[in-house]
């Protein structure tokens, strides 16, 4: 990309979108076109046509999305379907339409099967079900995924799509409903912690695993895939090491302070039981994350403080 070309980020103030901003701030982009919500509802096609025809971006970053944990997923399992497909659509579609040069469509590691091997490399898309809380935003996520391929086949545009894990940093969220384990973990250690309760209960087992990415890894990631990737294909963005919840809630428990005890409720559910991401392709063109999981966690908790806790 050049340092001058105008480059929309869509989704900016979201946790990926402000990550992706901050690495291209970083490396001396100067022309980053921003929209909030209210500015450009993504969701409506005659905004977005009108907004692409405008400005006209050269390269776009769509990591805009309606985003949420197990129960969040489940419970609005219509309008995570509507919006998300609405979102997508509307942007990837203007892009050819405006000719931009290059798109970087994001997805999720919830677009695999539930019980794919592990760890989950790219060809295992569409080999099996998906895991059924999630499902609505998982096809709407196969179906961006999708799209850039059919376009590209169609039309010959430059769309690639990545496929982060679980991630977490700055301007995560930290609902106590609709956040994802991580946050979640790091707001009820803290409010355990000012509390002074005995036990912070989490669900489930404790033993299903998970890989963490930290946010700002992932935004030097997508300049990085921007400038070196172009196959039909989508890519993984990961760390390619995981770890159990039981071990990542000990890992929250030191950083916060909290001196109190673990506890599971076994009634709830796990969710799937790994989600690991085969990085081999990612690593074998010469990305690799910088930020191990101690470090991240602690810059996370930093901002947790810093707004919301006053």
């Amino acid at each position: 990309m050049e340092k001058e070309a105008k480059i929309f980020v869509a989704g900016h103030r979201g946790m990926v979108g402000s990550a992706i901003v901050r690495a291209l701030e970083n490396e001396g982009y100067v022309n980053i076109i921003k929209r909030t919500s209210k500015e450009l509802d993504l969701r409506n096609q005659a905004d977005v046509a009108a907004f692409f025809a405008d400005q006209k971006p050269d390269y776009v970053f769509l990591a805009a999305a309606k985003v949420g944990g197990i129960m969040a997923n489940n419970t609005y399992r219509a309008d995570f379907l509507y919006e998300n497909i609405a979102i997508q659509t509307n942007v990837i579609h203007q892009a050819y339409i405006q000719s931009v040069k290059k798109l970087l469509f994001l997805g999720s590691s919830c677009i695999y099967p539930k019980l794919a091997p592990q760890p989950l490399r790219e060809d295992y898309l569409l080999t099996g079900t998906l895991e059924s809380t999630n499902e609505p935003y998982a096809i709407a996520k196969i179906a961006g995924i999708k799209m850039c391929e059919a376009y590209r086949a169609q039309y010959g545009c430059n769309f690639i799509s990545a496929m982060p894990t679980n991630l977490y940093g700055l301007n995560d969220n930290y609902h106590p409903e609709n956040s994802h384990v991580l946050p979640a973990l790091i707001r009820r250690f803290h409010e355990a912690k000012i509390n002074g309760l005995p036990s912070v209960t989490i669900w489930g087992t404790g033993t299903p695993l998970r890989e963490f990415l930290y946010a700002d890894d992932l935004g030097e990631a997508c300049i990085f895939l921007m400038d070196n990737y172009s196959d039909e294909q989508f890519i993984n963005v990961g760390v390619g090491e995981d770890l159990s919840i039981e071990n990542l809630a000990k890992l929250i428990k030191k950083i916060v302070g909290f001196q109190g005890n673990i506890a599971f409720d076994k009634s709830k559910p796990d969710g799937t039981p790994r989600k690991l991401m085969d990085v081999n392709k990612l690593h074998d063109l010469g990305w690799k994350h910088k930020t191990s999981l101690k470090e991240g966690i602690a810059l996370a908790y930093e901002d947790f403080l810093a707004k919301h806790t006053h």
